[in-house]
């Protein structure tokens, strides 16, 4: 899947998971959790579309064993020499990153960064945003400066936002899991599928043999129009007054 479809299919898993993922007993018996909001009924609009925003990022995370991926060439020289050395230690495109293993040990990771380092936890939410940005197409057509400065300008302004209205981040861990799982589920539907037990090398395709051929005119004509309509629905769903 290309870039845009991961993110836009990351936003919609959170939109759609995390009020019963809040709801879960180990979160319910945490005053620590109770105390950010992390609960179903707790769940402020603006911690859920924080979420949607970081989720939609960290979809992008399994790509950065590919240096020309959209999430190699976000933020220049750093990202491209960081998916170059993933890449080698992943074995590839779609190898290790493309794994249960590797969602489950990220979401872990992000989780107890933003318990314990309140720094890197805020490091971590402002790079989410911007490659979510830049993966759904925010910027200028044919102008990578501008499109740079709006990404940083719109960025920080929404980190900014963030900040003003409180959001806790005790569900980073969730959404930064559930984006690179998400993004492993829609790779599994695409003709090459992925090795989702590695270390195992058996490429899973899921459903059997559906076969998106990436980049085609499904995915970009069909499949994102889809995409934004269900992102629409699930934000007025859960935001619309009762």
């Amino acid at each position: 899947m290309m870039g845009h479809s991961h993110a836009m299919t990351g936003a919609i898993a959170w939109l759609g998971l995390a009020p019963p993922l809040a709801a879960l007993p180990l979160v319910n018996e945490s005053s620590r959790f109770i105390e950010t909001g992390i609960m179903a009924t707790a769940l402020s609009p603006a911690e859920l579309i924080a979420g949607a925003i970081i989720c939609a990022g960290a979809a992008m995370l399994p790509d950065l064993d590919h240096p020309s991926a959209t999430i190699a060439q976000t933020f220049g020289p750093v990202t491209w020499a960081l998916s170059k050395v993933v890449s080698w230690l992943s074995g590839g495109h779609r190898g290790a990153t493309h794994s249960l293993l590797f969602a489950v040990a990220i979401g872990v990771g992000a989780h107890f960064l933003a318990d314990a380092y309140p720094l890197g936890r805020d490091i971590m939410v402002v790079l989410l945003i911007g490659l979510a940005l830049r993966a759904v197409g925010v910027g200028i057509p044919g102008n990578k400066m501008g499109s740079a400065m709006i990404n940083i300008g719109m960025t920080a302004g929404l980190y900014a936002v963030f900040r003003s209205l409180d959001v806790g981040y005790a569900w980073l861990g969730l959404a930064v899991g559930v984006g690179c799982l998400i993004h492993v589920v829609g790779d599994c539907m695409t003709e090459r599928g992925c090795p989702v037990l590695w270390p195992l090398g058996a490429k899973f395709v899921l459903p059997w043999k559906i076969g998106i051929k990436t980049g085609r005119t499904f995915e970009q004509k069909i499949l994102a129009p889809i995409l934004s309509v269900a992102i629409i629905g699930l934000l007025f769903w859960r935001l619309a007054p009762v």
